[in-house]
């Protein structure tokens, strides 16, 4: 009989991440709200009724989708440039991540909202708050959250399909633009 448990949890554990990652592009690619339980499952290639086992609900698989991007460590704040070609990488390597189209688009559910707007503080503004109190700097918080929707703004719109030369530019080159033009601390 312990024979068996433990080849359960290992399929639990690997439906568990199927789910998530099945989550975490759906919710990339069309957003909380026009994300369905069932598309979820299909992807994942699952029971969609396992969300409910293993996350609770819809929302809650979204806050551990949203927790899943993050990682544990602490993070730099923009205008470090390993911090900067890491977002301009995971972007590019997997679209527009749940967290940036929460920050243009409100979620439906307000604690999928809440959950993402926490997370967008922590993750952008937070650091980049705390550079600019360090700094001495006028209105920190504005700033960190002018310079965070900005970012948010450039990374979507070179995923959009509107901006060409923004869509094709070398990320270096962007980074460059961004350090001479949004991030210069003058």
């Amino acid at each position: 009989m312990s024979g068996e448990n433990p080849g359960r949890r290992r399929d639990a554990a690997r439906s568990r991440e199927l789910l998530l990652t099945a989550a975490s592009e759906l919710f990339g690619e069309r957003g909380f709200d026009r994300t369905t339980i069932r598309d979820i499952g299909q992807r994942a290639g699952v029971d969609p009724t396992l969300i409910a086992r293993y996350f609770g609900s819809k929302t809650l698989l979204y806050i551990a989708a949203l927790e899943a991007e993050q990682g544990g460590a602490a993070l730099a704040d923009l205008f470090e440039d390993e911090r900067l070609r890491e977002v301009f990488d995971r972007t590019d390597r997997r679209g527009p991540v749940p967290l940036l189209q929460a920050a243009v688009q409100p979620l439906g559910d307000p604690a999928a909202q809440e959950a993402a707007r926490a997370l967008l503080h922590k993750r952008l503004v937070g650091p980049l708050h705390e550079r600019f109190v360090r700094k001495g700097a006028d209105r920190p918080r504005l700033r960190a959250e002018l310079v965070s929707a900005a970012m948010t703004g450039v990374l979507l719109g070179r995923h959009s399909g509107a901006f060409d030369e923004l869509a094709h530019a070398d990320p270096g080159d962007l980074i460059e633009l961004l350090r001479d033009t949004l991030l210069s601390e003058n």
